[in-house]
């Protein structure tokens, strides 16, 4: 009876063999979970660098800047990896980037003739040293951002608005790049600027810029009449100088006749001279009657010598008076004509 008790008791309580279950499933736990811990350090021993961006490793508080792309490896729990994007990056000044709507206290300031404009601008920077980027200051990129209000603001209240809105754009824009670099070299953020462009610039209100425009369109008509005027110019101008040329050339061939008409009377003067100085009295009559006869064309001159003889000049025909020059006939005193014969010899 005793023997079947203990068989039955064996058949219904098997305790000890569900016992080596238990051991194998903590066996598996155990492992799994060594298995997950060796992969999470094995995960935590290296970082993947890609081609735009560039990592800080620190060791024990000390930083290092990792540049070379690709897989690299680490000490777990001891060193830690910062990455940071090296591309240009940039944000608006002046407006917002998802409404495109104006940002007030950005955008509005004064000019130096003292008109308020909206200009808006878009910064572009990158990181150029990670470490300083990362461990210089708290907020590079608010830092960088404050530094261009007010370089911004500092040139925009130097130009007037006329130049802020058209002409000034190019200077503007290179004088503010050049401030904002002096500045960040100081403040050594790791930030470098790529650019600073005017994205646009406007009066504030509509009253404001319709008075702008209309300044423009007048300053398109001045522009206008300028051309119209140096066209003009120019079509005039080829035709006035080749008629001052014409004047000039008639004057010199005047002058050049003048000079030869004076030489020969020069010459004529001078051989009239030689024969004055060998006769000098027929001389002197011939000119007299020469000097006559030009001061009395066409009148016929009597010459009464005082013996009752009387001359007349030029000789008529012995056929009688001509038709075309009609004679007129001078009576004299023959006493009164010696006289003024005589007075003609000496002048």
């Amino acid at each position: 009876m005793v023997k079947r008790r203990r068989k039955v008791n064996e058949k219904v309580n098997p305790f000890k063999k569900l016992q080596k279950p238990g051991k194998h499933v903590k066996r598996i736990v155990i492992g799994a979970a060594g298995l997950v811990i060796i992969a999470g350090l094995a995960g935590d021993a290296t970082y993947q660098i890609q081609e735009q961006e560039q990592a800080v490793l620190t060791t024990f508080g000390v930083p290092k800047a990792v540049a070379e792309t690709g897989l690299h490896f680490k000490i777990p729990f001891i060193q830690k990896v910062q990455k940071v994007n090296t591309t240009i990056q940039g944000f608006p000044i002046g407006y917002s980037m998802g409404d495109n709507s104006v940002v007030e206290n950005e955008g509005i300031m004064i000019t130096s003739d003292y008109n308020f404009i909206d200009v808006d601008f878009f910064v572009e920077y990158r990181i150029l040293e990670p470490v300083k980027y990362l461990y210089n200051s708290e907020e590079p990129e608010d830092i960088l951002k404050n530094i261009s209000q007010s370089c911004i603001r500092t040139v925009i209240a130097s130009y007037d608005v006329d130049e802020v809105l058209t002409t000034g754009k190019g200077e503007i824009q290179s004088k503010i790049k050049e401030m904002i670099l002096k500045q960040m070299e100081e403040q050594d953020l790791g930030i470098q600027l790529v650019n600073i462009t005017i994205q646009d610039s406007e009066p504030p209100t509509q009253e404001v810029m319709k008075a702008f425009k209309a300044v423009e369109t007048a300053k398109q008509g001045k522009e206008t009449a300028l051309n119209n005027a140096n066209k003009y110019r120019n079509e005039k101008l080829p035709e006035a100088e080749a008629e001052a040329d014409q004047i000039i050339q008639d004057a010199e061939a005047q002058k050049q006749v003048r000079i030869n008409e004076a030489e020969a009377e020069v010459a004529r003067f001078n051989a009239m001279y030689e024969e004055y100085v060998k006769n000098p009295e027929i001389t002197k009559k011939r000119m007299f009657y020469e000097t006559m006869e030009d001061v009395l064309p066409g009148m016929k001159i009597v010459i009464d010598n005082g013996d009752g003889v009387q001359k007349v000049l030029p000789l008529d025909s012995f056929t009688g008076n001509s038709s075309e020059n009609p004679t007129e006939t001078l009576n004299t005193d023959p006493a009164q004509d010696t006289q003024n014969l005589n007075d003609s010899e000496n002048e």
